[in-house]
Order: structure tokens, then C-alpha cells, then sequence
């Protein structure tokens, strides 16, 4: 399905693109140099702008929050009431009969409750929570004052239980013991304090050091060409820390926004400064400013969110896609443009920006030479090799020239080159999708259109031989015609070979199919004209059958433009001179052609089908017949629409002379020979 356009001007597509890169940009301020540890300091003399702590790793953070919750202690509340409640339970018991312990049983279980809960009581679930949590030791809260205290020295009533029997003194009996009911005066009467634990906990962790020392103003941090071991990569990451956090925390994130716009704008505005210096008819194309818009915008929020959420390496990103569509669809400076654009843009973003940009312009014009002309898709494929081959060729000589060491080479980017090489592949059908959606036709399409045994030439070949014929010669005359005049060959001599597909509905009522019958002769002038009329129409529903592009479809629609059958026309007015003529009925329904291919279109078939009828096919016979139809076009207003000149228009006039002078050339006839006496 093709994408619909309305008239949105182009400066409103700009700036809708600029404020969606705008709105996607990364936010933190960038830090000016690029490190890795193990591999040598590339810029000048480094020194500590300002004092700044050495910051912990995240390694060091978490091991150093793992000991401190090793360490932690949680706090468990002890209810002091619940000792006195029990005691004065198990005493009113005894004074009202409910149990009768004797004194001496008595004291010892009020003393050894006494010590019971002195120690605590927990449930049996908070204590297995304990054993999970690594619990050794805990804060037990009395009277709002806390206390260490082993966790192994709690009870649960089962223990306390069998605490107070099997330790009976030797002059008790624990038989007797058991008889007292014990367990209802045993319960809980420690319990978790969570919010205080909470509390303590994050206030504990809060409290760490995340920093393992200080670096002072003015503090030598590393030098050129020394190599960044792991002490001097902690003071850079650090520095970088603190460079980028006061980057927001000094400035507003509204004017980090801002100038990151403004740096946006810029650039799309120098691309739009191209397109309208040089490229104007591009830029008030609808069409042609929205791909190339989006093109440049998918390429930039795709490296954006990369380095926001970290999730590959930008390398992996398959930037060449970019002038390869768009030199496929438009044009080579255009696709290098584009292609410049999107890669200033992404530098802003990516690590070593200038590495990123002598790998990617580099790529950019392997592309714009490989693909200079392009009319196999088997072209697209060793262009892509091609840009594989500049990536590691680049990357391998500039890792030298800088690091002088090939045992420090990152290796593992030839593997990101190989995914990024994989990607590009897939440009074949990216191709495709792109001409279905925005209604291109690339000049690979157009190769593969006009081969002879596509099945709609083929069946025009067998159907009606003289219209393909003459397709082949207006094919012929078409295409060097634009040419000259700098327009797009292929796609006329595309559509030339399909203009007249329509006659394939009725090849017989066309002369050039015809043998010494022609059916004109047994109806009127009126259906003479409609079905020669009809081809338009008839032509028409053969390319939505046959699935041909648009631009090719124009060529069958307006070859004829809004013209008449002037044969007929003619005929019907010298027949009946006194009957008025309904002119709708003799005239084609258009629309007139609109662009110079369309136009140099008209001018060959009516030229090479008119020259058929020359009696002879002198020099002079053939410019007088091309000046008279051509200028006859002229004169009715067929051409007013597109943006032919009078230069264009002679230069059209004498490619059709030379062309029909080598196509009707005479032959010496040969002599024969004598026979010997």
C-alpha cells in the first residue's frame, strides 16, 4: 500500500524532525575524552580542574553494602508487661485453687519464668526468619534502650517449655512438674520491629563511603601516551561523574535541550540549504523531502536510544543503508549528503566521535562510488563487501596510527563490522519495501521491467507483434532523446515499451497490426475513435494487473494526453462538414504529460508512427515531418505542463532526425553478377 502525502510544506517537515532528534538526544553533558583502561591517554597533559572525589566502583559499592548487611543487626521490641501479666496470672491461679503447686514448686517456676522472659520469647516463625536472614545477633529494644543480644539465647514457648522442665533441681520431680500446666503462662513477648530495622538499615547504608579518596585542584592526573591502569581510570571515571552531574546541576535541562536543538538545527538546516541550492526540485517534492527526512531521522534516534539504554555497540548500526536507499531512489550527491548529515548529527552522541566519522564518510563514499551506475541488484551486494572491507581497512589503519601496537587492537570490532555487514544484506529487500510504500521505481526495477521476456511484453510480442514493434523503436527514440536533455533514460525507455500494452484488448483496429483487413471500415467514426480511445483505459487495467509502478503507469496514461484521433476526426469532419461534432468523443482522456519524460514519450510515438506512413525517407522529408508534429503538439497546449524548454525541445527534434535517418537508411543494392560467355 502506498503512503498518501498531503501538502505539508517542507520547512514543517524540518522542524517536526529536528525536534523529534531534539526530543530523543541523550541529556547528561557530554565529557570531552574518550578512555579505556589498559590502552594509552591519546589527548595532552591532564590536570584536576577542581577537587573531586575518587568514586567506588559499582563492584566496590555493592561488596561494601554486602559487609555492612552482613553486620546489621535487626531490632526486635520487647513487651516488659507481659512478664508481670503471666506472673500475676500463674499467682492468682494458685490463690483461687485453679492449680495447687506447693510453695516449693511454686518458686521455681516464677523464678525461671522471671528468667524466661528476662532472655525473650519469639514465635517459632520469626525465628526460622532469623536462621534465613543470617541473624546471629539482634538489637532487642527495651524501654526504648537496645541492647546486642544473640539470637540463640531467645526462646520459643516450646523451648521455654522444656527449659523449665528438664532443668527441675534434683529435690522436685519434673513428672510432678508437667501436671501444673506451664504452657499457659508461657507467650511471646519479643516481636520484629520492621520500621525501626527499616530505618536503621537505610540510614546504615546511606552512611558508606562512596568514594575511596580525593583528588586536589591542580593534581597531575595522566599524560600523553601514558597507558590508563586501573588507579587513573577510576580518577577519569570519576571525573567524568563529576563533570557530567554539574553539567545538569549547573544548567537548567531546558537549555541543555535547547543547544542541543539549536546543533540539530543547524545541520538539517545545511542539508536544506543543499537540497534548495542545488536540489530544489527534490526539496518541494512532498515525497522525496519526507524519505529523505525520515531516513535521516531513523538513523538518529536508532543511535540514540543505543547509547541511552546501552544496548549494543554503535558500530552494529548499519548507517551505509542510508545512501544506498537514496542513491538508489534519487540521486549520488544527495545519498552522500543525507549520508554526512546523519553521521554529524550521530558524532555528537557516540564514543571517540572522530573515529566514528572518518569509518563512517568513509563508508559513505565507498557507497557513492560503487554504486555511481547502478542497474544490477547484484550491485548492491558487492557494494555492501565493499563497505565491510572499508570498515576494517579503516579501522585497523587508524587503531595503529594511534595505539602504534597491534596487540592492543580491539578485535572484537571486526566481529561488530561482520553484524553490521550482515544487516546491510538485507538493503535488497529494504529496497523493495520502500519502492511499494513511497512509489518509486529504482533503476534496477526499471532494467528488470523492460526485459522483453517479462510475461506482459512477451504476450504483447505474441498479441500484437507490430505494436511491440513499434514500442521497441519509440523505446529507441525516447530514451537517447532524454538523455540529451537530462532526463531519466531508463524510465522512458521503460515506459515505452509499455505505453501501448492497452492495444492488446483490440490489435486488429491498430494499423500496425493489421493485414488486408481493417475493421474501421465496418463501423462509424464515432466507434472508429472510441475503441482507439479505449487503449488508454484498456492499458491502464493490464499495469494494475500486472502490478506495474506508478511512474510507469503515468507514461500509459498520458502518452496521448488530451489530444484527438485526428484521423477520424478529420474523416467524421470532411464526411459531415454541416454536423456539428461532439469533440469529447474524438479526444483522449489525459491527463497532458507533466514531466519531461512523459512529454519526450508523446513526441516519439507520434513521430515514429507517423513516419511510417513516408513515402520516402529523405533527410528533408523526415525534419519536415517531425517540425510539423511536434509543433502541431506544441500549438494544442500538450506541453504546457512540463518543463521542456525550446532548447530541450530542438535538441528533441534532431535526436528523432538522426535516429529516423539511421532507422529508414537505404542499402546499395548489389550487383549481379555477370554470367561468363
Amino acid at each position: 500500500m502506498k503512503l498518501k502525502y498531503h501538502s505539508i510544506p517542507a520547512a514543517v517537515l524540518f522542524v517536526i524532525t529536528t525536534a523529534l532528534i531534539a526530543y530523543f538526544f541523550p541529556r547528561e553533558g557530554k565529557f570531552r575524552y574518550q578512555f579505556h583502561e589498559g590502552k594509552p591517554w591519546r589527548y595532552e597533559l591532564l590536570t584536576a580542574p577542581s577537587d573531586f572525589p575518587v568514586y567506588k566502583t559499582e563492584g566496590e559499592v555493592k561488596a561494601a553494602r554486602d559487609s555492612a548487611l552482613n553486620a546489621f543487626e535487626p531490632y526486635y521490641r520487647m513487651d516488659a508487661s507481659v512478664a508481670a501479666a503471666e506472673t500475676e496470672k500463674l499467682q492468682a491461679d494458685a490463690k483461687e485453687n485453679v492449680v495447687r503447686i506447693p510453695p516449693q514448686y511454686m518458686q521455681y517456676i516464677s523464678s525461671s519464668l522471671e528468667k524466661i522472659y528476662r532472655s525473650g520469647v519469639i514465635s517459632h516463625e520469626q525465628l526460622e526468619n532469623m536462621g534465613r536472614d543470617d541473624s546471629k545477633r539482634i538489637k532487642l529494644l527495651e524501654n526504648n534502650i537496645a541492647q546486642s543480644k544473640y539470637a540463640a539465647d531467645l526462646f520459643t514457648v516450646r523451648t521455654a517449655y522444656e527449659f523449665i522442665v528438664n532443668r527441675t533441681p534434683p529435690w522436685l520431680s519434673a513428672d510432678s512438674l508437667r501436671t501444673y500446666n506451664i504452657n499457659n503462662y508461657l507467650t511471646e513477648n519479643v516481636v520484629y520491629d520492621a520500621e525501626m530495622s527499616d530505618k536503621v538499615r537505610e540510614d546504615m547504608l546511606q552512611s558508606l563511603p562512596i568514594s575511596s579518596g580525593m583528588v586536589q585542584a591542580g593534581e597531575r592526573i595522566v599524560d600523553r601516551g601514558e597507558i590508563v591502569d586501573n588507579h587513573t581510570y577510576n580518577v577519569l571515571r570519576s571525573l567524568r561523574i563529576v563533570h557530567e552531574s554539574k553539567s545538569i546541576g549547573n544548567r537548567q535541562e531546558g537549555i541543555v535541550a535547547g543547544a542541543q536543538t539549536i546543533l540539530v538545527a543547524g545541520l538539517l538546516l545545511c542539508f536544506w540549504l543543499y537540497l534548495h541550492s542545488f536540489r530544489p526540485k527534490i526539496l518541494y517534492s512532498r515525497k522525496n523531502t519526507l524519505f529523505l527526512l525520515l531516513c535521516i531521522l531513523t538513523g538518529c534516534i536508532l543511535t540514540e536510544l543505543c547509547i541511552r539504554y546501552h544496548l549494543f555497540n554503535v558500530y552494529i548500526l548499519p548507517y551505509a543503508i542510508i545512501p544506498i536507499v537514496v542513491r538508489t531512489f534519487i540521486d549520488s550527491r544527495t545519498a552522500l549528503f543525507a549520508h554526512l548529515t546523519v553521521v554529524l548529527i550521530c558524532s555528537l552522541m557516540v564514543p571517540y566521535p572522530h573515529e566514528f566519522l572518518i569509518l563512517q564518510i568513509v563508508a559513505g563514499m565507498v557507497v557513492t562510488f560503487s554504486l555511481r551506475d547502478l542497474s544490477e541488484r547484484s550491485q548492491l551486494i558487492r557494494c555492501v563487501f565493499l563497505i565491510y572491507l572499508s570498515y576494517c581497512l579503516c579501522y585497523l589503519g587508524l587503531s595503529v596510527y594511534m595505539e602504534a601496537d597491534l596487540n592492543k587492537l580491539n578485535w572484537l570490532m571486526l566481529l561488530y563490522f561482520g553484524i553490521n555487514f550482515i544487516l546491510l544484506m538485507f538493503t535488497y529487500i529494504l529496497v523493495y519495501m520502500l519502492e511499494r510504500t513511497f512509489g518509486y521505481v529504482s533503476s534496477i526495477t526499471l532494467i528488470e521491467l523492460s526485459n522483453i521476456n517479462k510475461p506482459l511484453l512477451k504476450k504483447l510480442s505474441e498479441e500484437a507483434p507490430g505494436t511491440f514493434q513499434h514500442s521497441m523503436q519509440v523505446s529507441i527514440l525516447a530514451s537517447d532523446a532524454t538523455e540529451k536533455i537530462g532526463g531519466n533514460a531508463s524510465l522512458v525507455r521503460t515506459g515505452a515499451l509499455y505505453h501501448d500494452i492497452g492495444k492488446m484488448a483490440n490489435p486488429a483496429f491498430f494499423t500496425e497490426n493489421q493485414t488486408n483487413v481493417n475493421p474501421h471500415d465496418q463501423i462509424t467514426f464515432e466507434q472508429s475513435a472510441q475503441i482507439i480511445i479505449g487503449h488508454v483505459a484498456e492499458g491502464v487495467k493490464f499495469a494494475e494487473k500486472y502490478s506495474l509502478p506508478q511512474a510507469i503507469v503515468d507514461f500509459i496514461r498520458t502518452h496521448h494526453g488530451r489530444g484527438k484521433t485526428k484521423y477520424f476526426y478529420t474523416m467524421f469532419h470532411n464526411k459531415y462538414p454541416d454536423k456539428e461534432i461532439n469533440e469529447e468523443m474524438f479526444t483522449y482522456p489525459g491527463p497532458n504529460p507533466f514531466s519531461k519524460e512523459t512529454s519526450v514519450l508523446m513526441m516519439a510515438d507520434s513521430v515514429e508512427a507517423a513516419s511510417r506512413s513516408l513515402k520516402t525517407h529523405r533527410e528533408e522529408d523526415i525534419r519536415e515531418l517531425v517540425e510539423k508534429i511536434i509543433d502541431a503538439q506544441l500549438a494544442d497546449g500538450l506541453h504546457k505542463d512540463t518543463p521542456l524548454t525550446f532548447r530541450d525541445v530542438e535538441d528533441v527534434k534532431n535526436i528523432f532526425i538522426d535516429k529516423l535517418k539511421i532507422m529508414y537508411h537505404t542499402r546499395i543494392s548489389y550487383p549481379e553478377q555477370s554470367s561468363s560467355k
